[in-house]
């Protein structure tokens, strides 16, 4: 037993079915809530847990699977160039939703934890919860943030957008595409999108490009908004 789970082909293939497992569910039952990525955590740690497996073991075949996080983000300038006309045309819409989304939540979130009395690494670790993992990983490292609170806080951001945008989509009756597209990338990185693009075209397109370009703009702005609190607030 242990030769198998030690195996990096072990964690792999545990990584694989159950994410398969949870698009199976979630194609059964069709509830935002029974999200495929949150289905394969649960059922990873479940599994990991009742049958005493330690997470190097396991992680020794899910480093595998990180490793294509990094290419993927890359590719994510492939949606830029094929919407590059679109981008063109509500450049000015997609930078201020951006700007205006990243710094608010970014704010919030470091003013939120203060009050809640969180400590500073934490919060650090939070501020890049709205981006896509790799670049989330590499700003958490810039702040010196802890990476694994960061990719939770991603995983459960992502999650919970995705959930809630539809909903959101519905009680605001919102009729502009590009509107509701824009939101999406801009709070719930490539779990959102991916809900974006079962919602339309337009929606994922939008969502696509403004994941990309929040991406970016967090990277910088991140070091300028934590250096300004601990200037003000320390």
């Amino acid at each position: 037993m242990n030769e198998i789970t030690h195996s990096p082909v072990f964690g792999v293939l545990l990584s694989l079915i159950a994410y398969e497992i949870g698009i199976y569910i979630n194609r059964k039952i069709k509830l935002s809530i029974f999200n495929p990525l949150l289905i394969a955590i649960v059922i990873v740690i479940v599994l990991l847990t009742k049958l005493d497996i330690n997470y190097e073991s396991f992680n020794a075949g899910g480093q595998f699977i990180s490793f294509f996080l990094y290419p993927a983000t890359v590719a994510l300038a492939l949606p830029m160039y094929k919407r590059f006309a679109l981008f063109q045309e509500n450049a000015l819409p997609i930078l201020t939703s951006v700007l205006c989304s990243n710094i608010c939540g970014m704010t919030f979130v470091i003013l939120g934890s203060k009050f809640l009395g969180i400590s500073d690494v934490l919060i650090r670790s939070l501020i890049p919860k709205s981006i896509t993992t790799p670049i989330g990983i590499a700003v958490s490292q810039q702040l010196e943030g802890i990476q694994s609170v960061t990719v939770a806080a991603i995983i459960l951001t992502g999650i919970i957008g995705s959930i809630l945008s539809p909903i959101l989509y519905k009680f605001f009756k919102m009729d502009d595409k590009i509107a509701f597209g824009i939101a999406i990338g801009a709070s719930s990185h490539a779990i959102g999108t991916a809900k974006a693009m079962e919602l339309g075209e337009i929606e994922g397109a939008m969502s696509s490009l403004t994941m990309a370009v929040s991406g970016i703009t967090t990277v910088f702005l991140a070091p300028v908004i934590w250096n300004v609190f601990v200037v003000f607030f320390h």
